[in-house]
């Protein structure tokens, strides 16, 4: 039976579940962070591949792995316009009734 495609938004619930139950079975502190570290790291990446699926794809494609100074140049450009992404969700959420 092949397998549904599934909201990108529920494999995050799914992350942040297991990132919370990661919290809950360890206590606060470097045996945590050290658990905890590639769920957190996951969670991360998976929500802003949702925020910003375009840049976040540039991003991994150009900043991968060395290259010449024209990759490298795309991968600082790609960096900026994902932070620029990230930025204008942010600015939504702090300001709901801002347009």
């Amino acid at each position: 039976m092949p397998e549904e495609k599934q909201p990108a938004t529920t494999k995050c619930d799914r992350l942040q579940s297991a990132l919370m139950d990661c919290h809950r079975r360890i206590g606060p502190g470097l045996a945590r962070e050290a658990a905890c570290r590639h769920l957190n790291r996951s969670l991360a990446e998976c929500l802003v591949s949702v925020a910003c699926p375009e840049e976040w794809e540039a991003v991994r494609s150009l900043c991968g792995s060395g290259g010449t100074g024209l990759k490298r140049s795309q991968c600082q450009e790609a960096q900026l316009s994902l932070s620029v992404c990230l930025s204008s969700h942010q600015h939504q959420l702090n300001n709901p009734n801002a347009e």
